[in-house]
């Protein structure tokens, strides 16, 4: 074998089988470099010296030198050969600072926030850790088609165009906002055109963006009691003046001294968050009229109405308005997977180019190929046949939990006939706390949240928000056992 120059010393690593002599050549003469092995301003010996050394063709020594060249590892100059580069591109993205020197610490200076920073507050919704019963606002992730959204994914990435790297305007993909408008118009009952449909990030983002369009500081927001948290959080930080109003059965009740000079009004009515009560087509028509005649605005969250097991489902509040007084929100991430942070908000016509003002200085757009890939999905009858698999699971372990609950909490909890939703309520019997009871159910790897914690104010009677979605029925058999056993003490208290 030719001997190359003493000033080369580089021995190749072993080749894992199925990598190609090209990445195997460049790879060892890249780590040659940068563990300064072979130095900066070393010439490299000729292409046909290295061929003929390590028994490979030529081209294949030729194409890993233009790898090197192309990523700066080395320079070619005319008439005189191929050299290590004097400054490695890796050196361009480092700041320098030796690994474990200490940081300077100083006395932070006292800073002026503005007013949102001063009232802003967390959002804690994500639970960590092994799911289990009850834990709410979860779908059956175990049953999600991940193979299939894998197989989505990498036919559109296939697929891909310099269109798709470049990204959209701030109202979403095209394709998805007529994908969503259309099942939208069928499914819900909304009234609009795809422009209309901006893509967001979920539903916290709608909020937000609401939020920044048309609320001032001390403006008056109406919010059902109880009702979404996040919801509240949102305004509160704008500095809005948030009303809690009591719900019947119907939901958010109207004959309220707080509704006078509101200029938002939050609602859930096809489930209300967090009691399960669905608005009737009445009350819907009152607060209709009632906001056209106050000038009001309507904010619609749509989150879940996609899990409906028992009768006809009532059609949006946006569909029946006709003086463009609601805007209509929803979210893919309770229907498929949290980590998808794509929903929608339907505006108003006259509003498109203020929203997308706004977005466009805020978030611009959502995440391109996300859109696209939950289009494919869509549009190829998948998230359709997830649906309709899914309301039968849902409603099958709804039923395991009625049961369950009415053999063994009789006496302890009474649960809510909820027709939709992945969660219920049970309103706790005997003088029960909900706080301890909550406390008690932890202690038995049982997850329930006290209706109090959405409320402001004081909930008579309290109870428990119970979610059946994201397990199977024997943990929901478990489950409601155990949560048995950590009431009944409480109830001899």
């Amino acid at each position: 074998m030719p001997r190359l120059p003493p000033r080369f010393p580089l021995m190749l690593p072993p080749r894992k089988p199925g990598l190609p002599a090209i990445r195997w050549l460049y790879a060892a003469l890249r780590a040659a470099v940068l563990e300064r092995r072979v130095r900066p301003g070393t010439r490299l010996p000729a292409t046909r010296e290295l061929a003929a050394h390590y028994r490979l063709s030529r081209g294949t020594i030729v194409a890993a030198f233009d790898q090197l060249k192309s990523e700066g590892y080395v320079e070619a100059r005319v008439g005189s050969g191929t050299y290590v580069a004097q400054v490695l591109p890796d050196r361009l993205l480092e700041v320098g600072r030796k690994a474990g020197a200490p940081v300077p610490v100083e006395r932070s200076p006292a800073r002026r926030l503005s007013r949102y920073a001063q009232q802003v507050r967390p959002f804690e919704s994500l639970h960590l850790g092994p799911i289990r019963a009850f834990r709410a606002n979860l779908p059956a992730l175990d049953l999600f088609p991940t193979a299939l959204w894998a197989q989505v994914v990498a036919r559109r990435l296939r697929q891909a165009s310099t269109d798709l790297l470049v990204g959209c305007g701030p109202m979403g993909y095209p394709p998805l906002q007529e994908t969503v408008a259309d099942y939208l118009i069928t499914s819900r009952g909304v009234r609009c055109v795809a422009e209309q449909v901006a893509i967001v990030s979920g539903v916290q983002e709608a909020l937000d963006l609401v939020a920044r369009m048309f609320l001032d500081p001390g403006d008056r927001v109406v919010m059902e009691n109880p009702g979404y948290i996040g919801a509240t959080l949102v305004f509160r930080a704008f500095g809005a003046n948030v009303i809690p109003v009591r719900l019947d059965q119907e939901g958010i009740t109207l004959r309220e001294p707080g509704l006078r000079g509101a200029r938002l009004v939050y609602v859930t009515p096809a489930h209300q968050f967090p009691l399960g009560v669905s608005m009737s087509l009445a009350r819907r028509l009152a607060l209709l009229e009632w906001a056209r005649s106050t000038g009001a605005l309507i904010l619609e969250d749509d989150y879940d109405s996609e899990y409906r097991y028992a009768g006809r489902p009532v059609p949006a509040l946006q569909g029946l308005d006709r003086h463009g007084q609601v805007l209509f929100a929803g979210s893919f991430s309770k229907v498929l997977f949290p980590s998808l942070r794509l929903g929608y908000l339907v505006v108003p016509l006259d509003l498109l180019d203020r929203f997308a003002a706004a977005r466009s200085i805020a978030s611009r757009h959502a995440p391109l190929l996300d859109q696209a890939v939950l289009t494919d999905f869509i549009s190829g009858g998948h998230f359709g046949r997830h649906i309709r698999r899914m309301r039968a699971v849902y409603a099958e372990r709804l039923s395991v939990l009625l049961d369950s609950a009415k053999e063994e909490l009789a006496g302890l909890l009474d649960l809510s006939g909820v027709e939709a939703g992945l969660q219920t309520v049970g309103w706790l019997r005997g003088g029960i706390d909900a706080a301890a009871a909550a406390s008690a159910a932890a202690g038995r790897e049982v997850e329930v949240t006290p209706v109090s914690r959405y409320a402001s104010g004081r909930v008579a009677p309290d109870g428990l928000v119970l979610g059946f979605a994201a397990v199977d029925s024997g943990e929901i058999r478990r489950g409601v056992r155990q949560l048995a056993a950590a009431l009944e003490p409480l109830a001899r208290e």
